[in-house]
């Protein structure tokens, strides 16, 4: 069993397993159960999952050896890959398709259609999600990165962490924002009742998300967003929280069409109508590459099951036979 040691530098962590999660880029799960099994421990002692340090405070993790690796059944789905080498690859995500194995869909993820495809993936530090370094909402699209190489996989999630990836992405929110760009910060954590769902709470993680106006419509703005931080369901639930949900959010739209004056909701009523999904896709990645260094910048255009209730937003039927929307709107355009 091979140990890690650390010092505390911040003035206060938050919960340990939150702490530990983040400092060793575990997943929250296998943190909890590093520390449930007495391995993290401080001056000899055990820690507990909810124990916050100080400064100064010296952590020693006891990792447990290396299990043989999990195998993953493979499965078959057409996929389309915007860059790809031995390292690492960018995929366009559909909607519809989960990320990691897990309950309800242990067969039919994106880890098994990578290895039903062959793919070679890092090991990462989560079980159950060799080469994922980062994740997109099931029915959110868009570019999404894989880690080929345990090297990679390192690299990537360090630079993600150091906020060394730029990740934008496009969004049609309800109404319109009062500022622009603006930033919107506020601590996201699981909401207390809802457990799949997510909230604002004091307490909870920091996250940020830079909001900007592309395009603004009668009812609606086109928004670039870049994330700052990357909690579960950020850009939704921030956007939510100062009153300008994703158009098709089933989860957080607070009403949706229904929150337009009465006079025009019609008109809105029709984009919703038209929204098979959230509004929201992964448009642009912009990093260093993480084993040659140099610079990659990677597009992905909006989606075309979400191009008719855009069309609807803008008032613009043009839209409909445009092939790129995005950027006959100007929205690679306004990179900062």
């Amino acid at each position: 069993m091979a140990a890690v040691s650390f010092c505390v530098s911040a003035s206060q962590t938050e919960r340990l397993d939150r702490f530990l999660a983040d400092q060793l880029a575990l997943s929250r799960t296998v943190a909890a159960r590093l520390i449930a099994g007495k391995h993290v421990t401080s001056d000899g002692a055990p820690l507990r999952a909810s124990a916050r340090l100080g400064r100064g405070a010296v952590v020693t993790v006891h990792l447990p050896d290396a299990e043989p690796p999990r195998t993953y059944a493979p499965a078959e789905r057409d996929l389309v890959f915007v860059y790809e080498d031995e390292h690492l690859a960018v995929l366009d995500k559909p909607a519809g398709l989960v990320i990691h194995p897990g309950p309800g869909h242990w067969d039919d993820t994106l880890v098994n259609v990578l290895v039903g495809r062959g793919t070679a993936l890092g090991r990462g530090s989560a079980e159950g999600r060799p080469g994922i370094v980062h994740r997109l909402d099931r029915d959110t699209s868009g570019l999404l990165l894989i880690a080929k190489t345990d090297l990679a996989h390192r690299r990537l999630t360090r630079m993600i962490e150091q906020r060394r990836v730029r990740r934008i992405y496009a969004a049609l929110a309800w109404g319109h924002l009062a500022n622009s760009p603006v930033d919107i910060e506020a601590p996201i954590t699981r909401h207390p009742t809802e457990r799949k769902r997510m909230t604002v709470l004091a307490g909870g993680r920091h996250a940020i998300t830079h909001a900007a106006v592309v395009a603004r419509f009668a009812h609606t703005d086109l928004l670039r967003i870049r994330l700052g931080t990357g909690r579960t369901h950020q850009i939704r639930v921030h956007l939510a929280h100062v009153g300008h949900p994703v158009v098709g959010d089933r989860e957080y739209g607070l009403g949706g069409a229904r929150r337009v004056t009465p006079s025009e909701r019609h008109a809105a009523e029709r984009i919703e109508t038209l929204a098979p999904r959230q509004l929201l896709h992964a448009s642009e990645l912009v990093l260093d590459h993480p084993v040659s260094g140099g610079s990659l910048r990677l597009f992905s255009e909006w989606p075309v099951d979400l191009v008719p209730p855009l069309a609807e937003a803008a008032g613009d039927p043009s839209l409909l036979a445009e092939r790129n929307p995005l950027r006959y709107l100007g929205f690679f355009a306004s990179d900062e």
